[in-house]
């Protein structure tokens, strides 16, 4: 009887982690998703006030380094999460 209740006691301790880890990975690629939207919305505006096509580009530029940036950084952090689950 002790054994099925150590082993049932291990699989849900397996399972909440298994939970854990998926509420953790969902969290950052939401934060990605909005880091993504915010980079689209911030580039758009600064396109939008550019004073000429230097200024334009300059804008179009650094909204694709903010979504590298957000992807690169959700990636990193779901490396560093199945490392350490």
């Amino acid at each position: 009887m002790e054994e099925v209740l150590s082993s049932s006691s291990s699989l849900s301790s397996t399972v909440i982690s298994n939970i854990k880890k998926k509420c953790l990975s969902l969290t950052v690629s939401l934060q990605e998703g909005f880091r993504y939207v915010k980079a689209f919305f911030v580039g758009k505006a600064k396109k939008m006030t550019a004073r000429n096509e230097k200024e334009a580009s300059a804008a179009d530029l650094e909204t694709a380094k903010m979504q590298v940036e957000a992807a690169d950084e959700a990636e990193d952090k779901k490396k560093k999460l199945n490392n350490s689950m």
